[in-house]
């Protein structure tokens, strides 16, 4: 993906330095567009868990955001030493780097992907390949009763939203 100038605030930083934990600097970028915007690269996709985030004080958080991976994304990951012990933490360090938030939990780091349910793990890895690797957040599905086939929308919303 390549991006200009105008695609990350003047105060971003680009360098892609990391803290002790990992993580790399996450700017968020003014390029959100993609629902009626001026018509640039759509960057952060909403979704909402199947189940849901349960934080230490019980409180449930199902509606999150997740951007678009860069290849430092899926590249820095590939040298951390849980990852080289268990090629499975890969995707727990990955999610961490692209999910900017889940309910009203804004650091997310691989301990909270660690504690979802398996199941939202499931979601948050085929919602990433989906927005990464085929750009929408669209699933083919069928109808169990009259096998009508269909679209809907992974990232979630209200019924009767588009």
């Amino acid at each position: 993906m390549r991006r200009t100038a105008a695609a990350a605030p003047p105060h971003s930083d680009r360098s892609g330095h990391s803290d002790r934990s990992g993580h790399s600097d996450r700017s968020h970028h003014s390029d959100r567009s993609g629902d009626g915007g001026g018509g640039g690269l759509r960057t952060e996709f909403p979704f909402r868990l199947p189940r849901g985030y349960v934080d230490e004080q019980g409180t449930v958080h199902r509606d999150g955001v997740m951007r678009l991976a860069t290849a430092r994304d899926e590249l820095v990951p590939l040298r951390d030493d849980r990852v080289r012990e268990n090629s499975a933490y890969l995707s727990v360090v990955l999610i961490s780097r692209v999910v900017t938030r889940i309910g009203t939990v804004d650091d997310i780091h691989p301990g909270v992907v660690e504690d979802l349910f398996a199941s939202d793990l499931a979601f948050l890895q085929d919602f990433y390949r989906r927005i990464n690797a085929e750009g929408h957040t669209r699933a083919a599905v069928t109808c169990p009763s009259c096998q009508e086939e269909f679209a809907v929308d992974l990232a979630g919303g209200r019924l009767g939203e588009s």
